[in-house]
């Protein structure tokens, strides 16, 4: 049975994809997180709890600045503050940096 036309494209293009995204592979750094991940497997060592996700109890206000700083990344759209975000974030909180012995010396 005689191939049509559209057939013939179709094939062309799959191969190109194929050619391509082998052309683009990193064979050595492939083989490299292959190795890597079965090692992780074979040790164990992996963790299987996030830390961040931990179920254990928050103090009260663990758990307010948790809320403090989800509602910041919603209004501000922002899913990864900065440093100096999160200190506004703080300081919105009413925290502030308490004077150590050093410190208190001087004044």
């Amino acid at each position: 049975m005689p191939q049509t036309t559209e057939r013939v494209q179709a094939r062309t293009t799959a191969r190109k994809r194929v050619t391509e995204v082998t052309e683009w592979t990193d064979h050595k750094a492939s083989a490299k997180a292959l190795r890597a991940a079965q090692a992780r497997q074979i040790s164990g060592r992996r963790r299987f709890v996030d830390p961040t996700t931990c179920e254990r109890d928050y103090t009260p206000a663990e758990v307010q600045f948790m809320q403090a700083m989800q509602e910041y990344k919603l209004k501000s759209g922002r899913m990864f503050p900065t440093w100096s975000e999160v200190l506004e974030v703080l300081h919105s909180l009413g925290y502030e940096k308490g004077l150590t012995d050093a410190s208190a010396a001087l004044v």
